[in-house]
């Protein structure tokens, strides 16, 4: 399916279809991040712990239609889930910026037209992570990051 230029200014999220929809992922990485919430405060953290699908190099899902299926957790984020799942998503999250009724940022690959752009901008996670394999769920806070913005 050809993707009309700039849809996601004309198309409410929660009416893109399934084309649009995946167009805006940036291809990041971040939300393959697993992320700590201090449960009294709500606020969550961002590690630099991949879930174990995450390929550091492309920053893609190495399991991406079956994800769900592999890792019970996996928040597969869709126009129904949006609500209750965007907190968790990136502050660069084209879903999240969207949603909040922000642009998206220069660097989008739906900007550029090149999937590259995510990395060179330095805002993926690209050679940076860890697998949550290789990491005890009790040293997670070890691993706190800053969001590569």
């Amino acid at each position: 399916m050809t993707l009309r230029p700039r849809f996601w200014e004309e198309v409410p999220l929660k009416k893109m279809n399934a084309d649009e929809w995946e167009a805006l992922c940036d291809g990041c990485g971040k939300c393959c991040l697993n992320k700590i919430e201090d449960e009294d405060s709500g606020e969550v953290f961002l590690t630099r712990v991949a879930c174990r699908l995450l390929d550091d190099q492309s920053c893609l899902c190495g399991q991406y239609e079956t994800r769900k299926s592999i890792v019970s957790e996996c928040i597969v984020l869709k126009p129904s889930t949006l609500e209750k799942h965007i907190y968790w998503m990136p502050e660069t999250c084209a879903y999240r910026l969207l949603h909040k009724g922000h642009a998206l940022p220069e660097w989008h690959p739906l900007l550029t037209g090149d999937p590259q752009s995510v990395h060179d901008a330095g805002v993926s996670v690209q050679g940076m992570t860890v697998s949550e394999l290789n990491v005890d769920d009790d040293d997670w806070e070890h691993h706190i990051i800053e969001e590569p913005v």
